[in-house]
């Protein structure tokens, strides 16, 4: 898919200027919007498809350029809806050019504009958009890099830990209860051992295929250390986790994973608990462990609560 332009606004009341502005950005092939006044202006720059560069004049009924420049920066605005911000003036004082710069413009043109001028420094605008976006893109994979199990591709220890921490606050605010399991596969170390490390990796991933498969779009997975997972069920009783929980428990049995033509039957055993308002998150993967090793002394293959049958 084509990438979109980049796109321009020019704000400025004097027609004359402003097609002649219009004309030149059109001819280097920039998609460009329009304002004859500076509420026009702020409007168009408040739209969720708005521009990425402004080039506002100074002096507009309505809002100045200035006062759209402080406006724009006092907000706060996320990184990723940062306008690029080119004054157009006739002020040449450096006392009027620095307040320019102080209100938070980016650049100013002198007018009358000179079109190489103007296409340079908007040119410069646009490469440090781009870069912005390109550093914006990269601090996001490594955000997520940083969260993820590489093995299986879902949330790691320290991920999921905050997670629960997150709806477990948010539960407690809503006064509605969640479930914490935890999902240990049964003896996986006899897979590594039989098959070898590469086997055990892949039944992992299969592991975490079915599981994903079968839970709820709103609950958690996360690795929580070798073969064991933290699995979060939001907005549950004992009864509506277990139903959750017994359909990953079947996923698991009913067919073996494959390490290329070599099938693999696996179980899992689930221990979970309930949240109540004097468990914390310590505390609460405490009672599943414990209930996880009820179910494993039980024959495992099976799901039991803490504190439940």
């Amino acid at each position: 898919m084509a990438e979109s332009p980049f796109k321009v606004l020019v704000a400025d009341d004097d027609p004359i200027s402003r097609r002649l502005l219009e004309h030149s950005l059109a001819k280097w092939g920039y998609e460009v919007v329009s304002a004859g006044d500076g509420d026009e202006a702020w409007k168009l720059l408040n739209d969720p498809n708005g521009p990425n560069l402004a080039i506002l004049d100074w002096v507009m009924p309505g809002l100045d350029g200035d006062e759209i420049c402080r406006r724009m920066r006092a907000e706060q605005r996320p990184i990723t809806n940062y306008v690029y911000a080119i004054l157009l003036t006739s002020r040449d004082s450096k006392e009027d050019l620095v307040n320019g710069i102080e209100s938070g413009a980016d650049d100013y043109i002198a007018k009358p504009f000179d079109p190489q001028e103007l296409r340079v420094r908007v040119r410069a605008g646009q490469r440090i958009c781009e870069l912005q976006s390109e550093l914006i893109v990269a601090h996001e994979t490594l955000r997520k890099l940083a969260m993820q199990d590489q093995l299986t591709g879902i949330l790691n220890r320290g991920a999921i830990l905050e997670r629960l921490e997150c709806e477990l606050s948010r539960s407690r605010r809503q006064c509605r209860s969640l479930t914490v399991a935890l999902a240990d596969i049964d003896h996986f170390k006899a897979v590594n051992d039989t098959h070898g490390h590469q086997a055990g990796d892949c039944v992992l991933q299969q592991f975490v295929r079915r599981v994903e498969s079968n839970r709820r779009l709103y609950d958690s997975i996360g690795r929580y250390g070798g073969e064991e997972f933290l699995i979060i069920i939001p907005e549950t009783d004992q009864e509506s986790a277990r139903v959750v929980l017994e359909r990953i428990r079947k996923a698991v049995a009913d067919g073996p994973m494959h390490y290329g033509d070599i099938p693999i039957a696996i179980t899992v055993s689930l221990g979970a608990t309930i949240s109540r308002p004097d468990l914390d998150v310590d505390a609460l993967i405490q009672a599943a462990d414990t209930a996880l090793y009820r179910a494993k002394n039980a024959g495992r293959n099976r799901g039991e609560f803490w504190g439940g049958t």
